[in-house]
C-alpha cells in the first residue's frame, strides 16, 4: 500500500519561511512526476509547482520567484521550500504523485493527507 505523508506545515509570520516534506512509503518501482497543491477556504484546489521524474520545474505564477521544488529520488520525497510567504499562502497543501507499483499495470495517482499552512500578517 503506497501512502504519501506530508510534514512540515504550521503557523509562520509573513516575510518568514518554512520547507514542506512529502514522503512515499511502500513498494515503489519507480515515481512519476511530483507535485505540491493547495486549497484555501471556499477556494478550488490549486497547482502550487510540479517536478518531474528529472529536473524540470514548473510553477504558479503567485508562488514563481519565491517557492521551490525539489526531489530526492532515493528518498521518494518531493520538497517545497516557501519563502517571503504573505497572508495570500495561507491554505491546506497536498503533495502528489504518480506512481509505479509492482500491483498495478501502469501508474497510479496518489494524495497526500494535507498539512496546514497559516501564514499570520
Amino acid at each position: 500500500q503506497v501512502q504519501l505523508v506530508e510534514s512540515g506545515g504550521g503557523l509562520v509570520q509573513a516575510g518568514g519561511s518554512l520547507r514542506l516534506s512529502c514522503a512515499a512509503s511502500g513498494t515503489i518501482f519507480s515515481i512519476n512526476a511530483m507535485s505540491w497543491y493547495r486549497q484555501a477556504p471556499g477556494k478550488q484546489r490549486e497547482l502550487v509547482a510540479a517536478i518531474s521524474s528529472g529536473v524540470t520545474t514548473n510553477y504558479a505564477d503567485s508562488v514563481k520567484g519565491r517557492f521551490t521544488i525539489s526531489r530526492d529520488n532515493a528518498k521518494n520525497t518531493v520538497y517545497l521550500q516557501m519563502n517571503s510567504l504573505n497572508a495570500e499562502d495561507t491554505a491546506v497543501y497536498y503533495c502528489d504523485a504518480w506512481i509505479k507499483t509492482p500491483q498495478v499495470v501502469g501508474v497510479r495517482h496518489y494524495w497526500g493527507q494535507g498539512t496546514q499552512v497559516t501564514v499570520s500578517s
